[in-house]
Order: C-alpha cells, then sequence, then structure tokens
C-alpha cells in the first residue's frame, strides 16, 4: 500500500463501484463495513499507515456512493414527463426531436443509431396529458430533453439505402414511429438486451418504417462534438478503401484487424477464431496501441527530432489513433495508458507499469462507472495487470528456454491462464488448444499481416500498384491463416463447455494460481542462488586454502570444476522441501477447483424440467436425478418467403445460435444423451441445427417420418455426418436414463413400424411425438404440437399404450402452444393435470393460446405458466414434490 498508494486507491475505488453494483441497502452498508475493518486491520498490522488507511477507505466509500448516485440518476424521463407509466407508453406512437450522437449504422434492412432528445409529442391518450399541460403552461415534451434513445429503421425499399447513408452523427432528425421498451431476459442465465441499454443510459427503443419516417439536417455551425462527425466520415471512408483493396472474405478480417470495424466481419471466419480463443486479435489493443507507438517514435527519431519533442508528438497523435480506431474500452485504456507512460517519459515522472494502468482504470470508470460491467474493459484491465504480476514469476521457470520464445510463451500462457474465468463467465467455451494457438497465430498476425495491411492501406492514395500488390500479399497470409484455423478446429475434443462460475470460484482461482507460481518461483530462485551447508563458515574456508591458484576451484564454485575437484555437498533447506509441498498441495487445490467448476451441475438427487422460452416453438429440457440430459425440440425461427439479397442481415437472428445453445452451454451441459424432435415443423426443428453443430449429442429420437424442405433435410445429414444415432420412435417403447427415470412414448401410432422407406408427410402435427415422463415418483406429459385425433386415438387404444392405469399427471405441455386443435374436454378429463405449461410466442401472429382452451383449462382446475407472459419456466422435481419458478412476474396479456 505504501509503495503503490495510486494502485491501492484503483483498487478500494473498484470494490466501492463492485459493492454499489451488487448491493443496495443494509447489504452495501454490510459490505463496505467489512471493507473498512480489512483496511484498519492493516493499519493496525503495520501494512500501512492510518492516514493511507482513511484515504482508501474514503476511496471505497465514495465509489460506491458514486455508483448510487449514478444509478439514481439513470431513470427514464418519459413517464414522469407525460405522467403515464411505462407500460402504457409501451408501443405508443410518438415523434420524437432531438441530435444523432452515435455513429449511424445498417445491416440490411436496418438502420441503427442513438439519438439525444430535445423533446418528444406523444399521440393517443398522451395527446389529452399535452392539452392538460398546455393549460398549465408546461411543455411535456421539453421535459424529456436530454434522454437519450436507441432508433431503429426499418427500410421499405431498396433505394432508401441511399438516403440512409446520408444520415450522420451531429445531425438534427425528427422522427415518427412506435416507442418500445427493450427486450428483457427471458431465460434463466439468458442475455438482456436491457440490461445492456441501461449500462448505455438508454431506456427505449423508437422504431420507425422507412426513411420517410425520419426528417434529418445538418448541423448549423461548427461545435467540438463534429470532431466525432468527422471521425466516422474518416472511419467509413477507410472502410470503403478496405473495400477496394480486398476481396471478401478478406475485406471485412482486414477492416476488423486494422481498423477495429467489426460489422463486415465474416461470421464463419468470426466463428472459427472465437472457437481458439482468437477474436482479441480482430478488436483494436494494447498490441495495436504499442506498435503504432512504436513505429512512430522510431520514424520521428530518424527524422532527428529530439527525444523530448519526439515523445510529444507522439503523445498528440494517440487520440487520433484511439479515434480512428473506433474508442472501444479496450483501445481507450491502451491510449490512457500510452499517453500517461509518454508524459511520465517526457517530464521523468510516474514510472510503474501498476500505477500506470491504475490511474487509466480510475479515469475511466470517474468518466462512466458502468464500464465497469464491460466485458472488453473486464478483460482488458484483467489480462494487463495479469501480465505485469504474474510474468515475472513464470519467467525464472523458463529459463532454459531461449529469451525471445521464452518471453513469448510467458506473455502467451500467463494471458490465457488470467483470461480464462472471464472467459468461461462470459462466452462458456474455452479451447484446450488455445495457447498453442495464441503462441503461434498472434505474433504471425500482429507482427506480418497487421504491417502488410496497414501499409496496403496507406499505400492506396498514393500508388495504387503497389497498394494492390500489397494486398494481394496480405490475402495470401490471410488464406495461410483461414486454413491453419480451421485446420486446428477440426480436432473435436479441443473445445470444453464449462458453466459460468461464481465471484467466489474466481477469486479462489486467482488466489490459488499466485500461490502456486509465486512458490514455484521463490523455489526456483531458492535452488539456482548459493545455499547454506552445515558449517556456515567453509565456504571462506575453502578459499583461504594455500594461495596455489585452486582454492576456489577447488571449492567447486567455477562450474568448470574437474572431476578431481573437491565438492561442496549441499543439504537441501527445510524451506524448499515445504516449498515443493505447497507446489503440490496448491496445483491439487486448483485441479479440484477447475474440477468443480467444470462439473457445476448439483442438484443433489432432484430432476428438474426447464420449458425454455423460445419464442413462438417449443424447447424443454429434461435434467434427470442421475444426471442425463434430455432436449426436446429445439424452437425455430419462422420466415415467410426468401428475402431481397438487400435485406439479409449480416447475423439474422435464429433462436438456436442466439438463444438456446448460448443457454445449454452457460448451464454446463457438456453433451445431450438425446434430443426428441417431437415433429419437423420448423418452430421445433430449426434450433436443433445449432445445437447439433455446437454440443455433443449421442442419440436423435423423432417420429419416424421425413418431414419436406432443406432445413430437415440438412438436419438430419448433419446428425448422422456427426455420429448421432437416429432412432424412430413409436407407441409403446420406453427409455430410462437412469433408475428414477422412465420415458414411455404413447404416439406416434406403431403402424408405420417395419416400412423400409421413412414416408415423408406433410402435415406432421398429427404425428408428433408424446410421451409420459415419469421422474422420482412424478409425472409429466409432453405432446409437441399433437392434434385431437391423435388424442382420441390414443385415449381410444389406451390399453396397447399401457396407459390405462398410469393415473393422473402432475403436469401437462399444452399441445400446439394452446391452440383450439388440440387439449380436447376428454384428453383434460383423462389425465386430470393438476398444472399445464403453454410454450408460445409474446404477441404472437397466431392468437396463442386459445381462449377455449384457457377456459377448458381454468374449468378442471388446473394451474397455467405461460412462457409468453412468464418466460422460462423451470420445475424441480423432488419425491416431495414439485417447485416452480419462472423468470418473469406475469402480466396481463
Amino acid at each position: 500500500m505504501k509503495k503503490r498508494p495510486l494502485l491501492s486507491f484503483a483498487v478500494c475505488w473498484v470494490a466501492g463501484s463492485v459493492a454499489g453494483c451488487l448491493f443496495s441497502g443494509h447489504e452495501l452498508l454490510m459490505y463496505i463495513a467489512g471493507g473498512l475493518l480489512l483496511l484498519a486491520i492493516g493499519a493496525a498490522s503495520g501494512r500501512s499507515g492510518w492516514k493511507i488507511a482513511v484515504v482508501l477507505g474514503l476511496s471505497m466509500v465514495a465509489a460506491a456512493l458514486y455508483w448510487e448516485w449514478n444509478e439514481g440518476r439513470n431513470v427514464s424521463l418519459l413517464p414522469g414527463a407525460w405522467e403515464q407509466s411505462e407500460t402504457e407508453l409501451n408501443e405508443s406512437y410518438v415523434s420524437a426531436d432531438g441530435v444523432i450522437v452515435s455513429p449511424v449504422e445498417r445491416d440490411g434492412d436496418r438502420v441503427s443509431f442513438t439519438v439525444k432528445l430535445s423533446r418528444m409529442g406523444l399521440s393517443g391518450t398522451g395527446e389529452k396529458v399535452f392539452a392538460q399541460n398546455q393549460r398549465a403552461d408546461r411543455d411535456p415534451g421539453a421535459d424529456a430533453a436530454g434522454e437519450r434513445i436507441a432508433v431503429q429503421i426499418k427500410l421499405q425499399a431498396e433505394p432508401e439505402i441511399a438516403v440512409a447513408a446520408g444520415w450522420k452523427r451531429g445531425d438534427r432528425v425528427v422522427i415518427q414511429g412506435e416507442l418500445e421498451q427493450p427486450g428483457e431476459a427471458r431465460n434463466f442465465g439468458g442475455y438482456d438486451y436491457r440490461s445492456y441499454l441501461l449500462t448505455q443510459r438508454i431506456h427505449w427503443l423508437l422504431k420507425g418504417e422507412g426513411t420517410a419516417s425520419v426528417q434529418a439536417s445538418p448541423p448549423a455551425s461548427w461545435r467540438p462534438a463534429s470532431i466525432l462527425r468527422w471521425n466516422d466520415t474518416v472511419r467509413a471512408a477507410l472502410g470503403a478503401e478496405m473495400d477496394h483493396l480486398f476481396r471478401e472474405p478478406h475485406a471485412g478480417y482486414m477492416k476488423g484487424l486494422v481498423l477495429g470495424i467489426q460489422d463486415d466481419l465474416d461470421e464463419e471466419t468470426f466463428k472459427q477464431f472465437s472457437q481458439l480463443g482468437l477474436t482479441h486479435i480482430l478488436a483494436i489493443s494494447g498490441m495495436h496501441v504499442a506498435v503504432y507507438v512504436g513505429v512512430i517514435l522510431f520514424i520521428l527519431r530518424r527524422c532527428r527530432l529530439t527525444r523530448e519533442t519526439a515523445l510529444t508528438v507522439t503523445l498528440l497523435l494517440v487520440p487520433v489513433y484511439v479515434l480512428l480506431s473506433g474508442a472501444g474500452p479496450s483501445i481507450v485504456r491502451a491510449g490512457i495508458m500510452s499517453m500517461i507512460a509518454l508524459l511520465a517519459a517526457r517530464f521523468g515522472m510516474l514510472k510503474d507499469g501498476m500505477n500506470i494502468l491504475a490511474a487509466a482504470a480510475l479515469i475511466m470508470l470517474v468518466w462512466n462507472p458502468y464500464l465497469l460491467l464491460s466485458v472488453s474493459f473486464q478483460l482488458s484491465f484483467l489480462v494487463t495487470a495479469g501480465l505485469m504480476i504474474y510474468v515475472p514469476l513464470v519467467n525464472p521457470l523458463l529459463r532454459r528456454l531461449p529469451r525471445w520464445l521464452g518471453g513469448a510463451v510467458s506473455v502467451t500462457l500467463i494471458a490465457q491462464l488470467v483470461s480464462f474465468p472471464l472467459t468461461i463467465f462470459y462466452f462458456n467455451q474455452f479451447s484446450l488448444l488455445s495457447f498453442a494457438a495464441n503462441l503461434v497465430f498472434v505474433p504471425f498476425i500482429t507482427f506480418l499481416v497487421l504491417p502488410v495491411g496497414t501499409l496496403a492501406l496507406l499505400l492506396s492514395r498514393l500508388w495504387d500498384t503497389a497498394a494492390g500488390v500489397t494486398a494481394h500479399v496480405a490475402e495470401l497470409l490471410n488464406d495461410a491463416t483461414f486454413r491453419a484455423v480451421e485446420w486446428t478446429n477440426g480436432w473435436s475434443g479441443g473445445v470444453t463447455i464449462w458453466s459460468s462460475p461464481t465471484l467466489l470460484w474466481m477469486g479462489l482461482y486467482y488466489g490459488l494460481l499466485y500461490g502456486v507460481l509465486y512458490t514455484m518461483q521463490r523455489r526456483t530462485e531458492a535452488r539456482l542462488a548459493p545455499q547454506a551447508m552445515e558449517d556456515e563458515t567453509k565456504p571462506l574456508a575453502a578459499l583461504d586454502q594455500p594461495a596455489d591458484g585452486r582454492g576456489i576451484r577447488r571449492a567447486g564454485i567455477w562450474s568448470g570444476a574437474g572431476s578431481n575437484a573437491e565438492q561442496l555437498h549441499f543439504q537441501m533447506p527445510d524451506s524448499l522441501r515445504w516449498s515443493g509441498r505447497a507446489i503440490l498441495i496448491g496445483i491439487a487445490a486448483m485441479v479440484l477447483l477447475l474440477y468443480r467448476g467444470y462439473h457445476s451441475e448439483h442438484l443433489g438427487g432432484a430432476g428438474r424440467v426447464s420449458y425454455l422460452d423460445v419464442g413462438q416453438g417449443d424447447s424443454i429440457l429434461i435434467t434427470t436425478p442421475g444426471g442425463a440430459h434430455i432436449l426436446v425440440d429445439g424452437g425455430g425461427t419462422v420466415s415467410f418467403g426468401k428475402k431481397e439479397a438487400w435485406r439479409v442481415r449480416r447475423s439474422p437472428f435464429e433462436v438456436g445460435a442466439k438463444t438456446l445453445l448460448p443457454l445449454l452451454k452457460q448451464r454446463g451441459i457438456h453433451r445431450l444423451d438425446a434430443i426428441i424432435l417431437t415433429h419437423g415443423d420448423q418452430d421445433h426443428a430449426g434450433g436443433l441445427q445449432a445445437v447439433l453443430e455446437g454440443l455433443p449429442v449421442s442419440a436423435l429420437l423423432f417420429n419416424g417420418t421425413l418431414a419436406k424442405g432443406e432445413h430437415y433435410s440438412k438436419l438430419m445429414n448433419t446428425a448422422l455426418t456427426a455420429g448421432v444415432r437416429l432412432y424412430p420412435v413409436q407407441q409403446g417403447q420406453v427409455l430410462a436414463p437412469d433408475d428414477k427415470t422412465e420415458l414411455m412414448f404413447l404416439w406416434p401410432d406403431p403402424h408405420k413400424a417395419g416400412e423400409a422407406v421413412l414416408p415423408e408427410v406433410e402435415e406432421q402435427n398429427h404425428e408428433s411425438v408424446a410421451f409420459r415422463l415419469q421422474m422420482n415418483g412424478r409425472s409429466f406429459l409432453f405432446t409437441g404440437d399433437m392434434d385431437k385425433a391423435a388424442e382420441d386415438a390414443i385415449l381410444h387404444g389406451g390399453t396397447e399404450a399401457g396407459i390405462r392405469s398410469s393415473g393422473p399427471i402432475e403436469v401437462l405441455k399444452v399441445a400446439h402452444h394452446g391452440s383450439k386443435t388440440a387439449t380436447g374436454a376428454a384428453w383434460l378429463n383423462f389425465w386430470k393435470p393438476g398444472a399445464a405449461v403453454i410454450s408460445a410466442g409474446v404477441n404472437n401472429l397466431y392468437g396463442h393460446p386459445n381462449g377455449d382452451v384457457l377456459k377448458r383449462l381454468a374449468d378442471s382446475s388446473t394451474a397455467v405458466y405461460r412462457t409468453d407472459l412468464q418466460g422460462e419456466i423451470q420445475m424441480e422435481v423432488r419425491p416431495e414434490g414439485i417447485t416452480v419458478r419462472h423468470k418473469l412476474e406475469p402480466q396481463a396479456p
């Protein structure tokens, strides 16, 4: 604390910010009190003075209060301005007047930007409020001034692309559109778009139709914010130049590598890099800034400028590079650190790297405390601090390697070890080949591909021929990179899946890592240093031999002592023996911690049935008491007709890739023991394509028919290629994953069994797989999209199906999203379910669930849970009963 007061101050500031973020009320007071107690203990023990402890305590308290103050101000002004609740304002038609304060981005037929409001007019009920407030000499629209809203304009025709391209940051705009609340997480552990926008101080979306809904005019005069407008123009021009120089997918890749523009990066390329943990290469970071600063200093010194002048000029040019690179958290951190380091070198002041890092963190968190929640910010600072702390501990362990190789290995190894907890927390996967990939690809791309690509861009306006040749060389290097990355990813066992760890787990990980490396370093240094012997004066006595010139050599101190020379016999000190045991204990503790993190799902003998919210579709995850994972259907994004090419977005939403697969990984599911595909409709089968591509699957059970369409064919081919066993199921079959779980299949009709060729059935609903689940003595019924005809057939053929003596069930999955085509009165009367779950999309176009079905459920005294109202519905199944929880509080439909 005494040696690095700025670092200690920054650590306490971060601790206070974390407290303000995670806790409130009495919990926050207890957390702060605990932190102050630790500081007091440190001062009393002499590790720091009381004055320093007081300053650090004030830092922690001030950070927590600063966070709470920002939270209190981070609220929407619109409900107060219009005297309406957020629910009443939602889906209102408005006219918003403001200024564009972000880059304008187009993705297919959608244009997005952020507007800072000057005023907003509200239609409908709001007009009455506006009239009342006008009589009170008050303009409610002006009360919303200063609020930021995210604007999304859906283009209606291709010529509108050129119109939208004219919108720029700083333009004054008037927008007509519908005001909406951002979507929130609808599954446990799912992505929360609303929370993300809150960190940007945005509370509303404004959605308009076509460019006619926007009236834009450029600013009347120059303002300081015009610098950002100019910067957007320059970045767009540089991106266009990259498009001119390179072919796809090289253009998008080089824009990300050189300019930090990732919007046009090929999705498959990004996926390949992501799987190996190489996506940080595509984000401008400290390495880019270091290369940039080094090149400028080299050029300026070659121009015979003085050291002081070169440092000053470079200092002034760093912000230019930060702006042109997109000013993300990692580049801002690197830029601030570079500027502080250059300033320190210029005046001979602050030279400690950790203090420079602490100063950068303080500047950024005071400017915007919500940066603390940014993944980029966290990774950037954590990895940089980890390199400063852990690399000196690792370097002695690699002393036998050549210096250049040892340095590369230590930096890469520490970067991987330090980033590992955050990587699995946010992305839930880690490649065992990541270390080797980073060791090889990062230097190759950073010191060869990046300079060549940058040179091509610089030459493009000076010498077209040379620029074209240089770009071609870069493309050849890229082709080699892409092939090598794809080949490396070919090892299927390389990617491991982890559930998101707790903060306690991550703290224990970093503590154990430091303890093991520190002890190994001390042990290595102790083994290299001369050791004390039984007689501490013996080495000196050896020097006191007759002056025959061989005293020192006889003492064995010279490395070249011959075989006849007397060797000193050292005893291993107790400290070395104990350090060896401590290392073994630390490694064992680390292995145990990793094992518990990898196998984190512990239900204590319970089972779990999770009805996931996948919009208008079905997807249910069953986890048995024995730990088997069975996925019933995978949802799917239903598209109506083929889109025009210009409308297609770079990464369109697909429920399997964007919702289902991330949820499975987030819950630490390493393998699915079975997928049950009830039938081939897209809203049940579509999401399984991403699952089969992203997770190992043992078996796929389906209804024994083939559905029409290329999506279904691709799904089955993917399963066959992946070695997934395919099983057509029929009435009367039984599956028992463990001794406490049994699945009895009730449908489809067994008459199709034994057919040589699977029949192709266009109308799949009637053929839906239906089964009864018995788990821990509790009964669930799953019905897919089966119709009343199938229900009647099951009831009439109940003796053959083995259901007549099975008794009532606890939970029914209502067929076909609550459609009127199923869930008849006879069906409900037979099963007598205590609860029913309806999986349907919010405000779906089909009117699901049907009112008559809801009435029949109410008449049968069945409790109803709905994903469109409550999000994911989880049921924990124990012999003593079923515990239900849901993600959202139900609201009126």
